[in-house]
């Protein structure tokens, strides 16, 4: 998938400009090469929005682009993988991948599969459902414990739920796994399960758990005694957290983070900061990025900058309203946005801290670059690949290994 960018040059006094089309980084062994970091003041996005609404600040949606100028390359190092979803790295190289419909695998950093792990709870694996996000303990080289999300079924529907469990030595099971969380209600639906999860400094889980898609459920994101539509945070046995924002409080959930959330398929905490920042599936347009504050209220069905798949307003077609959080940044047309990470190695300056996130149907990589909790610039990675980026994460070497939906494992950084 291509786009394009309009650069424009300043012609002396006459201020008069021309436009030149440049292709986004590929997968060849230099993309980006020789070009300007720094960008335009011309966005990645050509395609008209859904809506006519307008950002509630500069910078909120369609910021200028940027391009890589280091020497970057791509490759895919298997195409073996099943439909995968959530992909973390070992502390030794390796990385630990689960498949939709409920297998976990251990793959190489050569791209080979190395061992396949049973044991696992069943998952329900109809729709959006599956073996979603997972993540592994501080302490995963002394006590090779896994935490991992899947989609279950239980008396009334399906629900998003968390599990644990301990890698066996010879790494082809999980002993002892044991569901630790379940974001209740239950609901007939196959979408919308959030699906991510991650340690936070303090040694808590973060999880995201959708709102199930229905109007039915849909405004249970805004209600304090749901576990759909948040992200909540929890201790590894599954307990909230004791000094989350709501704790002590009887008309809400005392594992409540925050509210206001559709369907966040991405966290991942900043290196430096230590913020929690969130990607969230839009309906047609309103996809959004959100830096997450404990207690805080993102909006969803209130306030959103998309519309019904109908092409109707999303209830009152409001943008803003007080005491709801703004995105730090949206797409309209919608991206799809999955599993991120941000890079904190050094082999690639300009890429420090900028924050790289799995797109579905872009099928590319965004790469955001974040200054004062701003977006300031974006760029499309991969975008001629035609692949469903699922997840990404950096490795033990430095460089990012990102998963797709067409089975594919790529590892993106310096040769």
């Amino acid at each position: 998938m291509q786009y394009y960018i309009f650069k424009a040059l300043l012609i002396s006094s006459l201020l008069l400009a021309s436009c030149k089309q440049e292709e986004a980084n590929s997968s060849d062994p230099s993309p980006g090469g020789g070009t300007e970091q720094e960008g335009d003041s011309t966005s990645v996005e050509t395609n008209a929005p859904n809506a006519t609404y307008s950002p509630a600040f500069a910078g909120q949606t369609r910021i200028r682009a940027v391009k890589t100028q280091a020497q970057y390359a791509s490759r895919i190092l298997t195409e073996q993988l099943s439909s995968p979803w959530g992909i973390t790295s070992l502390p030794d190289g390796r990385f630990l991948i689960t498949q939709k419909s409920g297998e976990m695998r251990i793959v190489n950093a050569s791209g080979v599969i190395v061992a396949s792990i049973s044991g696992l709870p069943a998952v329900n694996a109809s729709g959006q459902g599956g073996l979603l996000g997972l993540c592994i303990d501080p302490n995963f080289e002394s006590n090779k414990l896994v935490y991992w999300v899947f989609s279950q079924s239980v008396s009334g529907g399906t629900l998003t739920a968390v599990a644990k469990g301990r890698l066996s030595s010879d790494e082809t099971r999980m002993e002892s796994p044991t569901v630790i969380y379940q974001a209740t209600p239950a609901f007939n639906s196959s979408a919308h399960y959030g699906g991510r999860i991650l340690f936070d400094q303090t040694g808590h889980l973060l999880v995201s758990t959708g709102e199930r898609s229905s109007t039915v459920t849909r405004p249970q994101a805004q209600s304090m005694s749901s576990g759909l539509g948040k992200i909540v945070r929890i201790t590894t046995n599954g307990a909230p957290a004791t000094d989350n924002p709501f704790a002590g409080q009887s008309s809400a959930r005392p594992e409540i983070f925050s509210l206001g959330h559709r369907n966040p398929q991405g966290l991942a905490l900043h290196p430096v900061t230590g913020d929690l920042w969130q990607s969230e599936h839009g309906p047609r347009g309103g996809d959004e990025i959100n830096r997450v504050q404990a207690g805080r209220n993102y909006g969803w069905p209130t306030i959103t900058y998309g519309i019904e798949y109908s092409g109707q307003p999303v209830g009152e077609a409001a943008q803003q309203r007080n005491g709801l959080e703004q995105p730090a940044y949206y797409w309209d047309p919608v991206i799809s946005p999955s599993g991120m990470a941000f890079f904190s190695g050094t082999s690639i300056p300009e890429w420090q801290n900028n924050l790289f996130i799995g797109s579905l149907s872009g099928m590319h990589i965004a790469r955001l670059v974040i200054e004062n909790n701003r977006i300031v610039g974006e760029e499309r990675l991969l975008a001629d690949q035609n692949q469903r980026f699922r997840d990404i994460t950096q490795g033990a070497d430095g460089a990012l290994y990102a998963i797709t939906d067409g089975g594919r494992l790529y590892r993106i950084g310096l040769n």
